[in-house]
């Protein structure tokens, strides 16, 4: 009643004001930009409302809740609840954050950072399920809440809420915000593939077999009369692959007669763009009538795998995937940013409009199924360079998604906070069921154990030597157990509890980091471990979320310049090895160093901030520049010849990592002064100079000509990236002996390999070890 009668006044308020009312009551409609009409705050007189009382709860199930609405990003929209089989919203009087914090942990956010209210998300449909909601904040439904009760609302959709969640999701929360999912899995939830062969059934992933769906507590059967294969493509999309395949009914035939079938669904009749078999019109079997399939058999569906999981399928021919569609910045096989190449440099694509069949067409195009999920809102971070592709609207048979219609950008379309990505379905491959976690305080951390087998077959858990254990091994750790990325790759884990597993079963493990599993990593035949305790067993510390660092390579190319610099100015760059080695047979203090300088300007477009790996505690205090040093290496800077030699190099210790500057929105978080806190929050950068210290290659031996500059940030990848290809930095470098110019200067996954190719004239170089 209270907020009812202040809206009123606040309305009689702003009658006062003619000019400014009519823009601030503007509204927009979820549906369509083009039919916007506005809407007006309602003047009618509050009916009496009965007093709050906890909402009744006669499900039991788990209330569903979502975030839908237009324009928005995935962590803020306006608030539906599934009721009764309806999706419904909540009215916005006596709304509070409260009630935001506990609709925001139920989507698997942390907490709330805001609300909204008269319908900013655009207006809904259907019911107002719940109206003068009351939370106290720390209940964990908004069913427990109280309010009017179920339905009971004196509400119009001009009126519904919204809320805006931290974009920080509850460590192993499974659920996540599906946007435009469209589909309706309530009458087959679940399908699979059984295979007859008894070799089939011990290879995965399993390729072929009898399609089976979910009935009750078993597994039924699909009758074939009808099947075509558009139902088989559909199939084979939710399973994991990109492809399907005829298939030898009249083994299968055989086979099937001495079976006894149970058939529960009689008809299937997909266009083949569906992305789920629930989706498809279906006729299932009557309760009482008898369940046989006269004239036809259990349908069998044979698929083709993609590139990834063709490797124990025995398939001779190699199917090709598209060059000019990738994923970046995602922590698990099939999921990422999508990324688009067109003339030789790649670019996003923005998300509005963007839904599961575009997603789609993507992630077959790359070698997956169907998509489970289509994300907005730059969920797998923000990708830098051109957006190329706004309101993709594929119809799910294009063979990429260059083929499918959408109009290209304007400058005033879309930002990088817009970029639209995937979650594609993938074959089951149980590389999950090889590998535990154990002693970790969370399901996210812990002693990395192995299940090994023996020579009579008996299997155990072993143990993983720490030694050569690293970020990259603990990425693929995480990515195996499906944890997401490795915050840290851990080679001693004696503060974790112990476990009665002691036998080490693997050492020298090295990965490139792009592995699916620790199995297809380097590692030595036979176990060779100096320290071979369980307490220096490797371990890891698992995050749904990392970093991503870039830099600006424009800023580099447009700051470049030479200094010859004295050297009585260059004893506390001498101090910290900032000099090439020459330096130390000058005749101090007499002479100059000649160095290239310039700025570098690094940006964490990633999904957590960038923090030094080592503790505070153990930061290094240096007295020649009043500084400590995070990190002993944070930055390498080569100029190189064309066949790949260093010819000169530099590096930066992180003396400071810090918050220089953020985006519009986003405060800093990180201040070097008075030994602060150091890193790089995310949407922020941080700016060295080209007057600081040790901001340069020492070039004083170097002769004219024509170079490479590399830019290598986080080299030794001590601390976790969602992305480290984007970490190099490279320009064309030409000295006259004089002066220098830099240009085409580019981020080293920018290009199409082409271009890189041309641009590099030898094989490319991220790690900094040439030979």
């Amino acid at each position: 009643m209270m907020e009812k009668s202040r809206r009123r006044e606040k309305l009689a308020f702003s009658l006062l004001f003619g000019l400014w009312l009519p823009c601030c009551l503007a509204q927009t409609t979820p549906s369509n930009a083009a039919t916007r009409t506005p809407t007006r705050i309602p003047t009618r007189i509050p009916t009496p409302s009965p007093s709050p009382s906890p909402s009744p709860q006669p499900q039991t199930e788990r209330l569903m809740v979502r975030l839908t609405g237009y324009p928005r990003k995935h962590n803020e929209g306006r608030v539906e609840l599934f009721h009764k089989g309806e999706w419904g919203t909540i009215c916005d009087d006596d709304f509070s954050i409260a009630n935001a914090n506990v609709l925001c942990r139920q989507l698997g956010f942390v907490s709330a950072t805001g609300w909204t209210h008269s319908a900013k998300y655009g207006k809904g449909q259907g019911k107002i399920w719940l109206d003068n909601v009351q939370c106290n904040g720390g209940e964990k439904s908004v069913e427990s809440c109280k309010s009017r009760g179920w339905g009971n609302s004196d509400c119009t959709h001009d009126e519904d809420a919204g809320v805006v969640c931290k974009d920080e999701r509850i460590p192993g929360f499974v659920d996540s915000n599906v946007i435009d999912a469209q589909v309706d899995d309530n009458k087959i939830e679940e399908v699979r593939l059984r295979p007859v062969v008894a070799t089939a059934r011990k290879k995965l992933p399993i390729m072929e077999g009898v399609l089976e769906v979910k009935y009750k507590d078993g597994w039924a059967q699909i009758c074939d009369l009808g099947w075509t294969i558009k139902n088989t493509h559909v199939v084979c999309g939710m399973l994991g692959f990109p492809h399907e395949r005829k298939v030898n009914k009249n083994f299968y035939k055989l086979y099937l007669e001495r079976q006894k079938n149970h058939f529960h669904v009689h008809s299937v009749a997909c266009t083949g763009t569906e992305i789920h078999l629930a989706a498809c019109p279906l006729e299932f079997s009557k309760r009482n009538a008898t369940s046989t399939c006269e004239g036809g058999m259990a349908a069998v569906v044979s698929c083709m795998p993609g590139p990834l999981f063709i490797q124990s399928s025995g398939l001779k021919k190699k199917p090709k995937i598209s060059n000019n569609v990738r994923l970046k910045g995602g922590a698990r096989v099939g999921e990422g940013r999508v990324e688009v190449l067109k003339d030789n440099e790649w670019g996003t694509v923005c998300d509005d409009r963007w839904n599961l069949q575009s997603a789609s067409v993507v992630c077959r195009e790359l070698g997956f199924g169907t998509a489970k999920e289509a994300l907005t809102g730059a969920r797998m971070g923000q990708g830098i360079g051109p957006i190329y592709m706004n309101e993709v609207k594929c119809l799910g048979q294009e063979k990429s998604i260059w083929n499918c219609p959408f109009k290209n950008i304007t400058s005033d379309d879309c930002q990088h906070m817009e970029d639209a990505a995937v979650r594609c379905n993938l074959p089951y491959m149980g590389l999950e069921n090889s590998i535990r976690l154990t002693g970790g305080r969370t399901r996210y951390e812990g002693r990395v154990e192995l299940l090994s087998s023996d020579s009579n077959g008996t299997q155990s858990w072993g143990l993983i030597c720490g030694e050569t254990w690293n970020t990259r091994e603990a990425t693929v750790a995480c990515r195996q157990l499906g944890l997401g990325y490795a915050n840290q790759g851990l080679q001693e884990t004696w503060y974790w509890d112990t476990s009665n597993v002691t036998d080490m079963v693997m050492s020298g493990v090295k990965c490139t980091g792009n592995e699916m599993s620790l199995s297809h990593c380097q590692h030595h035949k036979t176990v060779s471990c100096q320290k071979a305790a369980a307490k220096f067993a490797a371990g890891v510390i698992c995050s749904d979320t990392a970093s991503d660092l870039v830099l600006d390579a424009l800023q580099v190319q447009q700051t470049v310049y030479i200094e010859d610099r004295p050297l009585h100015m260059l004893y506390c760059a001498a101090e910290e090895d900032c000099l090439s080695k020459s330096a130390a047979q000058a005749n101090w203090p007499y002479g100059h160093r000649r160095l290239l300088r310039f700025s570098s300007q690094i940006h964490n477009i990633g999904r957590a901030d960038f923090k030094p790996k080592a503790g505070r505690h153990s930061w290094v205090w240096h007295a020649c520049h009043g500084h400590y040093h995070s990190m002993d290496i944070f930055t390498h800077y080569d100029l190189m010849n064309a066949n790949g030699t260093k010819v000169a190099e530099g590096h930066k210790a992180s003396f400071c990592l810090e918050d220089t500057d953020c985006h519009e929105g986003v405060s800093k978080r990180y201040e070097c002064a008075n030994f602060g806190n150091q890193g790089i929050t995310v949407g922020c950068w941080d700016l060295y100079r080209h007057d600081i210290d040790c901001q340069w290659i020492d070039i004083t031996d170097v002769k004219p000509g024509n170079y490479i500059l590399q830019i290598v940030i986080n080299p030794n990848h001590e601390v976790a990236e969602s992305d480290f290809t984007n970490n190099c930095m490279k320009c064309n470098c030409k000295y006259d002996g004089h002066r220098i110019w830099l240009h085409n200067c580019h981020i080293g996954d920018a290009f199409s390999e082409e271009a890189e190719r041309r641009f590099e004239k030898y094989p490319g170089q991220l790690n900094n070890q040439i030979p």
